[in-house]
């Protein structure tokens, strides 16, 4: 699967989006494997608050980040339980845990922004551009920044 594809209206990029603490995200589309619903998530000693635990996804051991605490957000009070988006890198599978999964939008490659001055630091060290959409803002998630500032010692 390809994030990015050719039309008569130039190049195209697909994300699947994700609300995390209110705010919209997309992730590339060619980095997501997975959607489900997180279940017996097995605290890791010693790790830290953004490493929620390890799972069994499938026979796969999935490290699951809790990107509330990685964006400094505080947890989430609403009882709902969360979802969480399978990814890899380096050969390792990821979980990144998130509010609200949504659709799949295909937009314009060149509609993508730099990230603008005002962008929360925390989200803009993980961002790699951002969309305006109707009256919102999705913010581009850079999956590799998020999992590179993970120390290793504490990943697995």
């Amino acid at each position: 699967m390809t994030s990015k594809t050719q039309s008569s209206e130039g190049a195209m990029a697909e994300y699947v989006t994700a609300v995390i603490g209110g705010q919209l995200f997309g992730l590339p589309i060619s980095r997501v494997q997975d959607v489900f619903m997180p279940e017996r998530l097995t605290r890791v000693p010693l790790a830290s608050l953004e490493i929620a635990g390890v799972l069994n996804l499938r026979g796969r051991i999935v490290t699951v980040i809790d990107m509330r605490a990685r964006l400094g957000l505080p947890k989430a009070v609403d009882g709902k339980p969360p979802m969480a988006v399978g990814v890899e890198m380096r050969g390792e599978s990821y979980g990144l845990l998130i509010d609200q999964i949504g659709e799949v939008l295909r937009l314009p490659e060149d509609s993508r922004e730099e990230n603008p001055v005002n962008l929360d630091p925390r989200m803009a060290g993980f961002a790699s551009g951002v969309h305006r959409l109707d009256g919102q803002l999705m913010v581009v998630l850079d999956v590799d920044r998020v999992l590179e500032m993970i120390p290793e010692k504490l990943a697995a």
